[in-house]
């Protein structure tokens, strides 16, 4: 019995998504659960598996704009699986040979811009002086007039193409140039940063962190921390406390505008910005506030593996309350990040940087870095905003801050 091939639920919000490819063509034997086409949305980029083994006949092309629950496609003629559950391949048609002859060979085509031919003289007797043919620079002065473009290196000069007003033509406009269609993620991160913009009163305020104690924390306890838990002690997860325990001082920064109500957050659902090849994508590290370093760094690693493979969910990308990004890692001092709609704060990380700082009267040597807010007016007062930054960098120049909650 043929089985459809439809485009699953695609989330909150989400009412319709674009094949991007089919990883099968039209006619191929699969089994079932194995991937059939890759669909992305305004969120994320997904695989849609085959529910069932047999032929898959493609119903909507590749580049489709498809409803969540359309059938795309159909499964057909079950095969019966063989010994390793994998149907059969089809069979290859027989090769045939067609006999051809061989092509005619094709006088090349004489040149637009070549001299004719020059006919067979006859052999007279020499004319007198005053009678003889003139010289090939004065025939050429004598055909009709021709602008020219001499190569200046004795190589024969090129008729040159004017317009009526006797202007050279433009050069094709786009003629070094590549057009590539945007992807339906791209579009969206497009339109959704302008209007964030448009639709947010969004401000940034900054500070500096001196990171010698955190990073000394680190590489005291780094591989404890890995052998214990199997995972990696990351700079975005400990940062990622130091904003949950700053969130918990400055509520505000968890909440969110909708029409004329204000919506409090009672859990930090925590977005991590993951740069992928498709583009910036924010999934969502869900109660970041009752997880451990451990868990929030687990669920980090996970997400952002499945980020980059282009196997994100959903699910995995809604309901995000506060967001971090790091522009750091690709080497960036200081920026102003834009918000998440419907977001209300950002928190931007930058590069580590050893400069000269004062301390205790002493200009020393230290690890720091730059720490953005960007965060909507709207609802947040400066003062607010303010002492949020504070609070982080004060639990990251003293992490005992965090484990104590002062």
């Amino acid at each position: 019995m043929p089985v459809d091939v439809r485009i699953p639920q695609l989330g909150e919000s989400v009412s319709e998504a674009v094949i991007v490819r089919w990883l099968k063509a039209d006619g191929d034997l699969v089994r079932a659960d194995e991937p059939l086409l890759e669909i992305e949305t305004e969120k994320a980029a997904m695989e849609v598996v085959a529910e069932a083994a047999g032929r898959l006949e493609i119903g909507q092309p590749e580049g489709a704009h498809v409803a969540a629950g359309a059938v795309v496609g159909r499964l057909t003629e079950a095969a019966p699986a063989t010994g390793d559950g994998a149907p059969p391949a089809a069979p290859r048609p027989e090769p045939t040979t067609v006999e051809t002859s061989p092509p005619r060979e094709t006088p090349p085509a004489p040149r637009r811009d070549a001299e004719p031919p020059a006919l067979p003289r006859r052999v007279e007797p020499r004319p007198p002086p005053a009678e003889s043919p003139a010289p090939a620079s004065q025939e050429r002065e004598e055909q009709p007039a021709a602008a020219t473009a001499s190569s200046g290196d004795g190589r024969r000069p090129v008729a040159e193409a004017r317009s009526d007003d006797g202007a050279p033509p433009a050069p094709a406009a786009e003629a070094d140039v590549e057009r590539v269609p945007m992807s339906q993620l791209r579009r969206v991160i497009a339109a959704r940063l302008v209007a964030a913009q448009r639709t947010a009163a969004i401000l940034t305020t900054f500070n500096e962190v001196d990171l010698t104690e955190l990073l000394a924390l680190r590489a005291r306890h780094r591989e404890r921390f890995r052998a214990r838990h199997d995972v990696d002690l990351g700079l975005v997860t400990l940062f990622a406390r130091a904003v949950v325990h700053a969130l918990r001082a400055v509520p505000i920064l968890n909440a969110r505008i909708d029409g004329d109500d204000i919506v409090h957050h009672r859990r930090v659902h925590l977005g991590i910005a993951v740069s992928t090849s498709r583009g910036l994508v924010v999934p969502v590290v869900r109660d970041a506030d009752t997880r451990s370093l451990a868990q929030i760094e687990r669920a980090l690693r996970e997400l952002t593996e499945r980020a980059r493979e282009g196997h994100l969910a959903p699910q995995d990308l809604r309901d995000g309350t506060f967001t971090i990004t790091n522009g750091g890692v690709f080497g960036s001092l200081l920026s102003t990040p834009i918000l998440n709609p419907p977001q209300s704060g950002i928190l931007g990380m930058h590069k580590i940087e050893q400069r000269p700082v004062a301390v205790d009267g002493q200009v020393v040597i230290r690890p720091m870095m730059y720490v953005a807010l960007s965060y909507d007016h709207r609802l947040v007062d400066g003062e607010q905003a303010v002492t949020f930054l504070v609070r982080v960098k004060e639990a990251l120049e003293d992490p005992a801050r965090i484990l104590l909650d002062v």
